[in-house]
């Protein structure tokens, strides 16, 4: 007799016909399931039949996939793959339009299962669409459909991209030019063409001859958020296949404002919301732009460079109405110079270039000073005179403000960072505005000595102000401001009186002002759900987790998988094949006792992150950790797929080591543990009588002929 976990209770539909309830047997072959729920109809030819899903994703149920099948689920029996294949090849070459367009758009459907997909492929059904492509004689719905079915069936890897004619790219290539098209034409067009120009170079280039920039940038002034969409993945596309020509050419784009003006009008401010993809878009284009200031932000002052020492004197004489020099003496001068430098707000007056020695923000400092002094003469004026005048302790320095201000700005725009593959965070006003560090700047150094002023700030306070600062640009940025007149008036709203409401505001929400029982309770309960949490983190190194080796190219990165003992006293890892389910522990060749471990490290002071010093993302630093052991100090070194698993694995590694877990995760899981237990607590319960053991799991019904047939309703 079969486990308990071996069988399966399922519902089994067909039109026409009443559901089958059944046991499945997950150890009988799934030919003698079909056969049986074909004898209880009365079917003949088991063999023409397959199971798939009847919700959700309807894939088809395989010997492979079989496991996954849950209690509850409801299957339909429908054609097998073949069969279906078989029939919808046949019906492609009908001479009936109508029959080729509804077996066209039945193949997008199914296309999407690759059991389904195989079975039609082996008949060389892709080449059949492929004519039909190549013909371009079917009606704009008929074409939608042969398109959609060959990227669904595309998508599978089953076949290569590079098989594909010359012809068939520059037909594609067509739909995506023509002025005058079906939109889901063109929709499909692009994300074939995408998937083109990622598959290979030589693509690449048969796609940038028959594609120009200027043609999809035309796609950015419709007003369909798809097309736009699809428009903007090809772009980008293009965009990670070129070469540095190719990412000089689109930069070139961001500075003449062609691209920025048509996102801000047609994307940005013509709809109520940007999409998750586009608003990614957004993001990776306002990174490739504003990361060309990285080489001045990375680079200091040149004492012995004659134009920056240049700049600086301009700075120096913009700011004051000096007399002549030239009939100075060189030590009236250096004093005079001197002087000025420190009221121009300078750390090291005889040599202010030190002051810009630091990087970040390095030459990008200089630049941002000057552009305020050039751009805004009056108000450059004002702020050094204003502070000049104010006792010494008093006086906001201007040279030092705009340093720090620079690098906060830097900071919170993330110049310098790749773009990550998960990036949102793009700001609207960045695609309207030329020069948008600068300009930001310039109405940031100002909001800096007003706030300086709100504070009654001294030279000790020099920190504090420039955390107010930098907030107040956060939360006004957070709110998305489409215009630089938009965040001038924004940010000058909140002042630091404002500033201190919102902390007070958000101080007491967080700690909802708990009675002193209460906050005696969450005391009390603290330990129990800590060890709740460390129990959890220990089982989850017990079932394991699937990582990554690094590599330069995905596609070849080896996998590797690594679990807890139940007894939790060796650590088992080894090479798999695969993304399999867990291994079990005989399979997993390597060990390492627990015993022997003797640190946990993170991010940067990883052993594999020192080796490739230099050339790891921000992305993959935060998902680094190492364990080492032994007397050598020998490390295992780990890449998470994800926060969550790095969080999980460190707490867990803590766990054995006897210290104390710190992730965010912990931190977040104990307090809504927290949260849960004390509402609990707080029930009122009173004259509630509570029982000691659970209440008996009633009987099963005798017969389930109340089930309703769903399906017999629809027909």
């Amino acid at each position: 007799m079969p486990q308990q976990k071996d069988i399966v209770k399922i519902a089994i539909q067909m039109p026409g016909a009443y559901p089958q309830l059944i046991q499945l047997d997950q150890k009988k072959p799934l030919t003698a399931v079909i056969k049986e729920v074909c004898d209880k109809w009365n079917l003949p030819g088991p063999d023409n039949y397959a199971l798939q899903y009847a919700d959700g994703i309807q894939t088809y149920i395989t010997e492979s996939n079989r496991l996954d099948i849950k209690n509850g689920s409801i299957l339909r029996l429908t054609k097998a793959p073949g069969r279906c294949a078989e029939d919808l090849y046949k019906g492609i070459q009908s001479s009936d339009s109508g029959v080729r367009c509804d077996s066209l758009k039945l193949l997008a459907d199914v296309s999407t299962d690759i059991t389904f997909a195989q079975e039609f492929i082996s008949r060389d059904g892709h080449s059949l669409l492929v004519k039909i492509v190549e013909d371009a004689h079917e009606a704009p719905l008929i074409m939608t459909h042969t398109l959609t079915a060959f990227m669904e069936l595309m998508d599978h890897g089953i076949v290569s991209w590079e098989n594909l004619s010359s012809v068939f790219i520059k037909k594609i290539a067509g739909f995506v030019n023509a002025k005058v098209l079906d939109t889901s034409i063109q929709q499909v067009s692009l994300a074939i063409l995408e998937s083109m120009v990622l598959s290979s170079s030589s693509l690449f280039n048969e796609v940038k001859q028959e594609i120009t920039l200027e043609r999809l940038i035309s796609h950015l002034q419709v007003t369909n958020q798809q097309l736009q969409t699809k428009a903007m993945a090809l772009l980008m596309a293009m965009l990670q296949a070129g070469g540095e020509a190719d990412r000089q050419e689109l930069f070139e784009f961001l500075e003449k404002r062609t691209l920025r003006q048509y996102i801000h009008k047609n994307i940005i401010h013509s709809s109520s919301s940007v999409g998750d993809e586009m608003a990614h878009y957004l993001y990776v284009l306002q990174t490739v732009r504003l990361n060309h200031l990285e080489a001045r932000m990375r680079t200091p002052l040149d004492s012995y460079n004659q134009e920056q020492r240049d700049m600086l004197h301009v700075l120096r004489q913009a700011a004051f109405e000096t007399e002549s020099e030239s009939g100075l003496s060189n030590e009236r001068r250096r004093s005079l110079c001197a002087k000025e430098f420190k009221k121009l707000g300078f750390s090291n007056n005889s040599n202010p270039g030190q002051d810009l020695s630091r990087c970040p923000p390095g030459l990008l400092a200089l630049d941002t000073m000057a552009y305020f002094a050039s751009r805004y003469p009056d108000a450059y004026s004002r702020f050094v005179l204003e502070n000049s005048s104010r006792e010494d302790k008093h006086e906001c320095p201007f040279a030092r403000s705009s340093i720090q201000l620079t690098l906060i700005l830097c900071e919170i725009l993330r110049i310098g960072e790749p773009p990550s593959e998960t990036g949102s965070d793009y700001h609207p006003i960045f695609f309207a505005q030329d020069r948008l560090l600068e300009e930001l700047f310039c109405i940031c150094i100002q909001l800096l000595n007003k706030t300086w002023k709100e504070m009654r700030a001294t030279q000790e306070d020099f920190d504090k102000v420039m955390q107010v600062v930098r907030e107040q640009i956060t939360r006004t940025l957070s709110s998305k401001p489409t215009s630089l007149e938009l965040f001038k008036n924004k940010v000058n709203a909140l002042n630091y009186s404002e500033i201190l409401k919102l902390r007070q505001t958000e101080r007491l929400h967080q700690e909802e002002t708990l009675a002193p029982p209460v906050l005696e309770l969450k005391e009390r309960l603290k330990p129990e759900l800590l060890e709740l949490i460390r129990q959890q983190r220990l089982n989850r190194l017990c079932h394991g987790t699937l990582f990554r080796k690094i590599s330069s190219r995905r596609r070849q990165d080896k996998l590797w998988y690594c679990r807890l003992s139940p007894n939790h006293k060796v650590l088992h890892y080894g090479d798999v094949e695969g993304e399999t389910e867990m291994p079990s522990i005989e399979a997993l060749q390597e060990k390492i006792p627990v015993a022997d471990i003797k640190n946990v490290v993170t991010g940067k002071d990883c052993p594999h992150m020192k080796e490739n010093k230099g050339k790891q993302t921000k992305e993959v630093l935060d998902l680094a950790f190492s364990i080492t052991y032994d007397v050598e100090e020998y490390s295992l070194n780990f890449i998470a797929s994800s926060r969550t698993d790095f969080c999980l694995w460190t707490d867990g590694l803590n766990v054995l080591l006897g210290k104390e877990m710190s992730s965010e995760s912990m931190r977040s899981e104990l307090e809504i543990l927290l949260s849960m237990e004390i509402k609990l607590r707080l029930l009122d319960l009173e004259n509630v009588p509570i029982p000691d053991t659970a209440p008996p799991i009633p009987k099963p019904p005798s017969n389930f002929n109340f089930c309703y047939d769903f399906s017999q309703a629809e027909q």
